[in-house]
């Protein structure tokens, strides 16, 4: 997996959800590059700011130096990810996007959703268990 920055000082980079977490937000940039002005404020600036809180999550969570933190910060990932789905099917239903387009953002956050589970699921069973 390739690292962002230059010196890979930073342990989230490491992390095949972080790199996902981006593809799928760069994916949602371009999806919603045609939305209705009038949806400039609204579902547009929502989807992507959901978006982005994936991997800004998974970054702040690795960055807080404990496996509990973690672990709570990719909880807070996942919500996002489901309010990302979510967004996408308002979009559909509103008829900014066909089904065949999102289609590929559906089974990239399926992915990405069980990576964080598992990831979760991992740092639980090494006793970082987030309260929830």
């Amino acid at each position: 997996m390739k690292r962002l920055s230059a010196a890979g000082y930073f342990s989230f980079e490491d992390y095949e959800v972080y790199h996902l977490a981006l593809d799928l937000s760069a994916m949602v940039y371009r999806l919603t590059a045609d939305f209705p002005e009038v949806e400039r404020f609204g579902l547009t600036n929502q989807l992507r700011r959901a978006a982005n809180s994936i991997a800004l999550n998974i970054a702040e969570g690795r960055g807080r130096g404990t496996d509990r933190e973690f672990s709570r910060f990719l909880l807070i990932s996942r919500g996002s990810l489901f309010e990302v789905v979510s967004g996408f099917h308002l979009a559909v239903k509103l008829e900014f996007l066909q089904e065949k387009e999102v289609s590929e953002v559906f089974q990239k956050a399926h992915i990405l959703s069980g990576k964080i589970t598992a990831l979760i699921n991992k740092l639980s069973a090494l006793g970082a268990r987030p309260s929830a």
